[in-house]
C-alpha cells in the first residue's frame, strides 16, 4: 500500500471519485454513507492538501540559495544569463535546461509573459540543488 501523507484512505477515495466527475450523491451511494458525510470528507481532504502544499512551499523556501527577480520588460533571452550569474555568485550549478525554465514560466505564470518579454514581475528561486523554481511575485 502506498503512503498517502496527510490524506486518509476515505479522503483519497472521495477525491478520486470527484476527479472522475462523480457527484457527492453518487459517491455517497458507492460508499454507503450520506452526501453530507462525503461533503465533510471532501472538505477535510482539501484542507489537508492545502496544508501539504504550504508545508512543501516552506520546505522549498529553506532550500533557496538565491533568487532572480524578472522585472516587466525583461526579454526572455536574457533569463539564462541572469540565472547563471546569480547561481555562480553563490556557488550553485544550475541543473535545469532553459527550455524547461521557459516552460515552467509559461505554465506557472503564463499571464506574466507576453510574447518574448516579462509583463509582470516573476521570481526565479535557485535552489541549493541547482533546480529552479518559478514563483509569482
Amino acid at each position: 500500500m502506498r503512503e498517502s501523507g496527510f490524506l486518509t484512505d476515505s479522503q483519497l477515495r472521495v477525491l478520486g471519485y470527484r476527479l472522475e466527475g462523480l457527484t457527492q450523491e453518487v459517491i455517497a451511494e458507492r460508499l454507503g454513507t450520506t452526501r453530507q458525510n462525503v461533503s465533510l470528507i471532501e472538505k477535510r481532504a482539501y484542507g489537508n492538501v492545502r496544508k501539504a502544499e504550504l508545508t512543501l512551499a516552506a520546505y522549498r523556501r529553506l532550500q533557496v540559495a538565491t533568487e532572480v527577480t524578472l522585472e516587466p520588460g525583461t526579454h526572455l533571452v536574457d533569463v539564462p544569463r541572469m540565472l547563471i550569474d546569480a547561481a555562480d555568485a553563490v556557488g550553485v550549478k544550475i541543473r535545469v535546461d532553459f527550455t524547461l525554465v521557459y516552460k515552467m514560466m509559461r505554465d506557472r505564470v503564463g499571464d506574466s509573459v507576453s510574447g518574448t518579454r516579462v509583463s509582470k514581475r516573476i521570481v526565479l528561486d535557485v535552489l541549493r540543488s541547482g533546480d529552479v523554481y518559478v514563483e509569482v511575485a
